[in-house]
Formats: structure tokens, sequence, C-alpha cells
């Protein structure tokens, strides 16, 4: 029948074309197949080695020998130099509305370095617990350096505000409080308050709290968190003792009760709350004014600041005593837990200016023993604003975390601990006072185009947009020589060589 095809003939036909197609390839040999072509770059067609960053800061060539001279998460080879990369593509001071994975001038396709950055971030095999081991390598490394026989860590939390584009944001206060709540646990040097590194991480989302301690912490009250990362520092091998820093919500006399049994030693800052001297009860207000009126203050030589304006530090110190039950509110439940006295050190430190007036008051209260005198504690508390600033290169300064585009919190969680190593590698730069790296923070500061202030010629935000600017001409220098990059520059207007 005409129209209809015959589905036997069909198939008959088509094994005798397969077998002819056969006999022709064992005549002439096998068909060659026609390799891939390669996509030409303007750069060139070998992408360079990515530039890494030392731990002494110098900018290398060779993949091989940074991977023998930075801590590294315990990976497989590949997902190492990923990293590496990545820390790399974080040396920067990013804008607003250019927050996501940058790439430096090379043969490679600026899409396939997104999916890479992707898939790393997204990579299940990938730890947290991992990816803290380099910046706590560095921690220790650092820790080594301090002459003090401690060093500090700061405990603080802080807000992420992601409204839209991410699958697990968590309420975190009342309903329109939408986000991710990060905690910080950052080591600080207690000989001049450079940041070290941070240590430990959580962060909270719906599904649960992400942490790079394993296993991860229940979701829990901030305080109660304390205590769990003091246990988790003894296995950090720290061959310094740590002095626990927190901000006046750990004003709590459950908690300091807590620490002190645990046998750490902290430094916290007090409310106004009554406590018993000189054998009668007393407002820590009180106590300050008295030992004003005694004359009892000092001036620490060490000049301080205050929003921007110059300051000096006064210090005072006394002995009181916690003997008051604990206040404590179980599912909207008040009661009070009878403690032991607790003896702590009280110190009062005074911010003034240069006439005298007080800008500041901090009530502090701690256990560390007495060979650490009060003005190198009033030191230390002053240091506790290094995790606000550190916050601060993450979010608005420096990283612009609360503009990234990952969509879920474990790819936010182990790129905040990648652009924390980012971060790491600026403070190694700042606290490094020799001539060389003198010379290479003006350098970066000249390419940032920022002005600064004098007594603050480096600052972070102005060392990662110089990094930057210097790395981009490292990578194209790889491909074009100064001549080159000359002629090319004279088609911009205005250009004129030097």
């Amino acid at each position: 029948m005409r129209g209809i095809a015959n589905p036997q003939k069909k198939q008959g036909d088509q094994r005798t074309a397969r077998t002819a197609r056969a006999k022709r390839c064992r005549a002439t040999g096998p068909r060659r197949r026609r390799k891939a072509r390669r996509p030409q770059s303007v750069l060139g067609d070998t992408a360079p080695l990515p530039l890494q960053v030392s731990e002494a800061c110098g900018l290398l060539h060779d993949e091989e020998a940074a991977i023998q001279t930075i801590a590294l998460p315990p990976l497989e080879r590949r997902l190492q130099k990923r990293y590496l990369m990545m820390v790399q593509s974080h040396l920067r001071s990013a804008h607003e509305l250019a927050a996501g994975v940058a790439s430096l001038p090379s043969a490679r396709q600026s899409f396939a370095a997104i999916q890479a950055a992707w898939r790393f971030l997204n990579n299940e095999r990938i730890t947290l617990s991992e990816l803290v081991d380099p910046l706590r390598e560095v921690g220790r490394n650092r820790a080594k350096e301090v002459h003090a026989r401690f060093v500090l860590l700061v405990h603080d939390w802080s807000k992420l505000s992601f409204t839209y584009g991410k699958h697990d944001l968590t309420q975190l206060t009342h309903e329109t409080d939408i986000g991710y709540e990060l905690t910080i646990a950052l080591m600080v040097s207690a000989d001049n308050g450079s940041p070290l590194a941070p240590m430990e991480m959580h962060l909270k989302t719906a599904d649960g709290v992400l942490s790079t301690r394993n296993p991860a912490p229940e979701d829990v009250p901030h305080l109660d968190q304390v205590l769990a990362t003091m246990e988790a520092s003894r296995g950090w091998k720290l061959d310094k003792s740590l002095l626990h820093v927190i901000d006046r919500e750990a004003d709590s006399v459950d908690y300091l009760r807590k620490w002190d049994a645990a046998g750490f030693k902290y430094l916290v800052r007090a409310d106004d709350r009554r406590v018993r001297w000189s054998g009668m009860s007393f407002l820590l207000s009180e106590i300050g004014r008295l030992l004003a009126q005694r004359g009892e203050f000092f001036k620490v030589d060490e000049e301080a600041s205050y929003h921007g304006q110059a300051a000096q530090l006064w210090v005072a110190e006394t002995e009181v005593i916690l003997s008051r039950p604990a206040k404590k509110n179980v599912r909207g439940k008040r009661f009070e837990v009878a403690g032991r006295p607790l003896p702590l050190r009280y110190i009062v430190v005074q911010l003034r200016d240069w006439s005298g007036k007080v800008l500041a008051e901090w009530k502090l209260l701690t256990n560390a023993p007495k060979s650490v005198s009060s003005e190198q504690l009033a030191r230390c508390y002053y240091w506790r604003w290094r995790i606000e600033s550190y916050f601060k290169l993450l979010k608005s300064h420096g990283q612009q975390l609360e503009q990234w585009q990952q969509e879920t919190g474990p790819a936010i969680a182990r790129r905040l601990l990648v652009a924390s190593m980012a971060c790491v590698v600026v403070w190694q730069l700042q606290a490094d006072n020799t001539p060389e790296a003198m010379e290479l923070k003006t350098i970066l500061i000249r390419l940032s185009g920022r002005q600064t202030k004098r007594k603050q010629p480096h600052t972070a935000p102005a060392l990662l947009a110089g990094l930057w600017v210097m790395m981009s001409m490292l990578a194209l220098l790889e491909h074009y020589d100064l001549d080159e990059l000359r002629r090319i520059a004279d088609r911009i207007p205005f250009f004129r060589r030097t």
C-alpha cells in the first residue's frame, strides 16, 4: 500500500549501511576525531597560574610554591587549588553592586570562573570544619609571636540582613526581622590589639545552626553558646591561654559563675549592678564615683580614640563580690537561683578628652589573675572593637557580604570562611612593619586611589582595593610587555606616557 513504509525493509537497509561503513573503516583505518578547538582569547592561549598570597603576604606566581607556604584545608588537591583561587578572588574591596566572586584577567572565560565558584560553594563534601582549619593554623602560628602570656578571644554576634533570594532565611526576633545570625569568636593579640584570625563561626538558618565545630551546636541563646565555645577552644592546640572578652550582653551572674567554675578567664562589660564592696552593698556606679573622689584613677600611657576624637584612658580598680542570686526566665516564668559568692576584679575605665571631660565609661568585671595589670585589661577591652571592624570589613567596607547572591546558608557559610582568609591576609600585612612591608603598603594605598588619615595611613579596605589592582596588573603583564600596554593605552583620550 502506498504511503506506508515497510519496517522490515527499513531495518535491513540500516544494517546494510552499518556493514558498509565498517568495511570502509577496516580498509582506511580508524576515523580520526577532530580535536576540540580551544577558544581564543585576546590575552593569549595559556591561562596564567593564579597569584597566591603567602603567610608573609608575598605574591607568588607558582601554585606549587603557594601550596607549600599557605595553610590549606584538608581537601583533595583539585579543591585545594580552587580554594586558593577563591581566596585570591576575595582579595579586593567589592562594590555594593558587584559583590560576586571576581576573577583576574586571564584566558579563562568569566562564566567558567563563576561556574567553578558555584560548584565549590555548593559542594556538600566540603565541610565548614575543613574550611576553618587554615584559619586556625594561622591563628596558632600568629599566637606564638605574641609576647603576652595570653591572647584574647572576642565573642560577638551579628545579624545578616537578607530579605529575599535565600531559601533558608530564619526569623530572628520578631516577624519582620528576617535573615541569618552570625556568631564569631575572633582571636586578637594582647600586645597591640591586632586581629589574628577567626577561630570559630556559627550561622543560624531556618534549617538549623551551621558551624565550624563538629558536631554543630543546637540553636540556643547567645550566652548558652559561649561555654561550649570555651570548651571547644581547648582542642585548638594553642600554646597561649585565652582571655575571653564579651560585651555587656554577657553580664549575667549565672553565666559568670559557670564560666569561673569551669576554669575559664574572662573580661566582661557590666551594667550598673549591685555588688558587695567593703562589706556593704553598692551599685557599680556608686563605687566608681567613690574611687574618683579618692583620686584612685590613673592615666594609661597610650592614646585612644572615641568616635574619631582623640581621647585618654583613665583606669581605677578594686575588688567586689557577686553574692546576689541569679535571676532566670524560662518560658515566661521568672525565678531566682542561689549561687556561691564570686569575687571579681572591678575595673572602671573612662575615656576622657584633653580637658578632662568623660566621654565614655566602661564597668569591667574579670577573674583574670593579678599578674595582668588593670592597665593592660583596659586596653584589652578597648581592643574588643576589632571584632566590630571585622564585621564592617565583611559587610559594608570590603566584602559586601549582605549583597552576596548565593541562595543557601551552607553556600554563604563556605564563602564566609574563604572571605575571612582574605581578611586574615590583609591583617597580616597591616601587622608587618618591616621596611619591605611598609613599602608594599604604601604602594597598595596609592594603587587603591583612596585618601587615608595621617595617623592611620594603612586601612584594611584600602589595602584590599590596592591588592586587587596590583594582582590584576601582574596578571596582565603575564601576557603583555610594558611597551605593548603603552601602545594599546594610546587609544585612551588624555592618556600621557610618563
